[in-house]
């Protein structure tokens, strides 16, 4: 994922595609995007400041992106989601680099929260 250590920032936006290579060519036509496979169902992108993904590992959702949080500790993050008001969508999973969860916002809107490995 993005850059490490900004705890609570905005790290990485993921974008559920039904075509990852079609998203790639979109992207990196249109604004210069570069990439990085991780397999067939994940490509990092960079636009030169920010990373996010491309994705088939789930629907594609229309609406937006998956805006994903930094959190050195995931534990306290989720604990103070759930305190807050917010409700665990997707349970901690693992994936290359790291561990993550995604909530709901009081509004509905769903995000993630990520720490690494």
């Amino acid at each position: 994922m993005g850059i490490r250590g900004k705890d609570s920032q905005i790290d990485n936006i993921e974008f559920n595609v039904g075509d990852i290579a079609r998203s790639k060519r979109f992207y990196g036509e249109v604004f210069g995007w570069t990439f990085t496979d991780y397999g067939p169902a994940y490509c990092e992108f960079s636009d030169g400041r920010l990373t996010g993904g491309f994705t088939t590992g789930a629907a594609v959702r229309p609406g937006g992106p998956l805006v994903i949080l930094y959190s050195e500790d995931l534990a306290d993050a989720r604990q103070r989601i759930v305190a807050a008001g917010g409700r665990i969508s997707q349970e901690v999973f693992e994936f290359p680099g790291g561990r993550r969860f995604h909530f709901t916002d009081p509004d509905g809107y769903e995000l993630a929260v990520w720490t690494a490995a």
